[in-house]
């Protein structure tokens, strides 16, 4: 962008100490807050017939895109 320049000033700033270690000791556990998410958990809380219909569900999204993708290579 013209008229805009990197300065001296405008280089990053040092936290202080108290709030780098509040980071170090809190921060690994901030994305833990509410619990596991993800494929992993939800497998461990589905029935298995949850589980199926997943997979079900899954599997008929990837047989319409591998369709959709032929029917682009074909146009």
């Amino acid at each position: 962008m013209p008229g805009v320049r990197y300065r001296e000033d405008m280089a990053k700033k040092k936290l202080p100490a108290s709030v780098l270690e509040f980071f170090r000791k809190h921060g690994a556990k901030g994305g833990k807050i509410g619990g596991k998410i993800g494929g992993k958990r939800s497998l461990e809380t589905m029935t298995p017939a949850e589980r199926s219909a997943r997979a079900k569900k899954a599997s008929d999204a990837a047989l319409a895109a591998r369709k959709a993708k032929q029917k682009a290579q074909k146009s």
